[in-house]
């Protein structure tokens, strides 16, 4: 189930990725699901401030990505706080860690702009 663009974008902004313009909403949601790459990712997170993409960057955008992938929803972030207690630990594995690691909006608004999925239904 994928849409190709975003009935709800009021401004097209982009991102040039390996030398081709990716098209974004004016919040920084992709018009083009299928047009995401880890350089997307990476051009957006810049953007937005994040200098890189750690590793745990990627756990988050690979768990937001296949999940998506396999039930065409985002992950609640009750669940990806209990994935990440199971494979971090504790100490990383909780809200504040994830709001941490993506500063604007957390996993669910910032990581979701970055792995290149919708904005999640409802949100303003």
């Amino acid at each position: 189930m994928t849409m190709n663009t975003n009935p709800s974008a009021i401004r097209v902004e982009y991102i040039e990725v390996d030398g081709k313009q990716i098209a974004t909403d004016q919040e920084g949601y992709i018009q083009d699901l299928e047009q995401w790459s880890p350089g997307f990712a990476e051009g957006q997170a810049k953007k937005e401030g994040l200098a890189e993409l750690t590793s745990e960057h990627w756990d988050v955008i690979n768990l937001i990505r296949s999940h998506y992938e396999e039930r065409g929803i985002q992950i609640e972030v009750r669940k990806m706080i209990k994935h990440f207690a199971e494979v971090w630990g504790k100490e990383h594995g909780n809200n504040r860690y994830l709001h941490d690691l993506f500063p604007m909006g957390g996993p669910q608004k910032q990581g979701n702009r970055i792995a290149g999925i919708r904005k999640t239904k409802g949100e303003h």
